[in-house]
């Protein structure tokens, strides 16, 4: 975030950094991290938090510089509130999508996160110029923003996938419980979903929108990526018949067996990579200490 309140921005001037600055550290950890092959585990999207914190001129110096190297993706913020159409007409004089659509923020290396109020042409033009949308419904529902139009946006050809935006609007970030989510929201708004429908926006669904063909379902020549779960507890119980839908309308369960990318990460319930209970012991450590020093 470079435009602060003091700029004409919305977000406050404490959390705002200089764009120059900005971009050099965009291009440091391009050049350390991005792996652009296929089957890469680790690929850099540039990301403004949104169209109301950053400045017009960083918007595009930021998609200049994703383009001028190899399968950097652009990832912004969208449509998110009313707040936001609200002070895009009243300082750009646009919508939020035609907005940044003048700054060149279209086409298959970019996607949005949200989307909950784009109007009938901006669904047209997500899906005219192959730009994704990342949907995150709990987020969407937490704060509030309200429920975006994911049926209208699939009927339309838009790439969609799911998100879970992140822990300061979503204590969970469980993948399958947001596809749980994504389509009771869809079916209470009035919208049919189905759960393999669901399932589609977390697999073959987001590997679409990140441009990924090396991932997202299995076939021989994609990654070796799958995950299992187990469905035959009381939670399931009696519900076999569909073990899809089984998985996706019951309680979530927990990952029984993971593999990415050809490595097995859970096995029998168990996380393989690091002793994770250290890692959760640490996490609680480092928030209580948070909440220790902002308490007055």
């Amino acid at each position: 975030m470079s435009l602060g309140r003091s700029r004409g921005g919305l977000p406050p001037d404490r959390v705002c950094e200089e764009e120059e600055a900005i971009l050099r550290d965009c291009v440091r950890v391009i050049e350390a991290f991005h792996d652009p092959e296929k089957f890469s585990m680790c690929r850099i999207g540039l990301a403004p938090c949104s169209p109301f914190s950053v400045t017009p001129d960083l918007m595009r110096a930021t998609a200049a510089l994703a383009r001028g190297y190899p399968r950097v993706g652009l990832h912004t913020h969208l449509a998110e509130t009313r707040d936001e159409e609200a002070f895009c007409l009243r300082t750009f004089g646009l919508r939020p999508a035609e907005y940044v659509a003048s700054l060149g923020w279209e086409g298959s290396d970019v996607w949005f996160a949200h989307v909950v109020h784009p109007s009938s042409s901006d669904i047209r033009w997500l899906a005219r110029t192959g730009s994704g949308c990342a949907h995150c419904p709990s987020s969407n529902m937490i704060l509030s923003s309200g429920t975006a139009p994911i049926r209208e946006m699939l009927d339309a050809g838009v790439k969609v996938g799911l998100g879970v935006d992140g822990s300061a609007s979503n204590d969970g970030n469980d993948l399958i419980g947001e596809a749980r989510q994504a389509l009771l929201l869809q079916r209470v708004s009035g919208r049919s979903m189905t759960a393999r429908q669901a399932l589609h926006l977390v697999t073959a669904g987001g590997a679409s929108v990140l441009g990924r063909d090396d991932i997202g379902f299995l076939e021989p020549g994609m990654a070796a990526d799958l995950v299992a779960f187990r469905t035959d507890g009381p939670s399931h119980a009696g519900a076999r018949g569909d073990p899809v839908s089984a998985l996706i309308t019951g309680r979530a369960p927990q990952a029984w067996f993971s593999v990415i990318n050809g490595r097995a990460v859970i096995e029998d319930g168990r996380f393989l990579p690091f002793d994770l209970d250290s890692v959760v012991r640490r996490h609680e450590e480092l928030s209580l200490s948070l909440v220790e020093s902002a308490t007055p």
